[in-house]
Formats: C-alpha cells, structure tokens, sequence
C-alpha cells in the first residue's frame, strides 16, 4: 500500500537536502502516517484506516463520522 493519508489525500514531497557548501540532492519528505482503527456507531463496526497525525486532530476535534463525510464528498472515500 502506497503512503497516502487515506482521509486527507496527504502524500509524499520532494524536495533537496541541503549542505553546509550548498550542494543539493533530492528526498522525499514522507507524511506522517499512522495505522488506526475506528469505531463506527452507525454501522456498528470497526474500520482500520492509515491516516495522517493532523487527520486524527481533525477526528478528535469533529469525531469520525464526519471527517468520513468529508472525505467522501472529497472523493478520497468511494
């Protein structure tokens, strides 16, 4: 499975290291993802999404079913 945030669409950057004689190479900034699992009251059952740190901020701040309609409207949920 491919490191995106399965909520926020949340996905990998690039961009340069870069030294102290300003040579520059590419990286990858990766998004913090952590593997959760959630209860649905409506649906009475229990998912497991990998999501991002800020995602779950999102989740404690407006509970988990309407980050989930948010996300479906967003087109990041089928």
């Amino acid at each position: 499975m491919s490191r995106i945030c399965e909520l926020t669409g949340k996905k990998a950057m690039v961009g340069n290291n870069v030294s102290h004689a300003m040579n520059k190479t590419k990286r990858k900034f990766n998004a913090n993802l952590t593997k959760k699992r959630f209860y649905i009251p409506e649906e009475d059952r229990w998912i497991t999404l990998k999501v991002s740190t800020s995602a779950l901020k999102n989740i404690n701040k407006k509970g988990i079913s309407a980050v989930l309609k948010e996300a479906k409207e967003k087109g990041f949920i089928k």
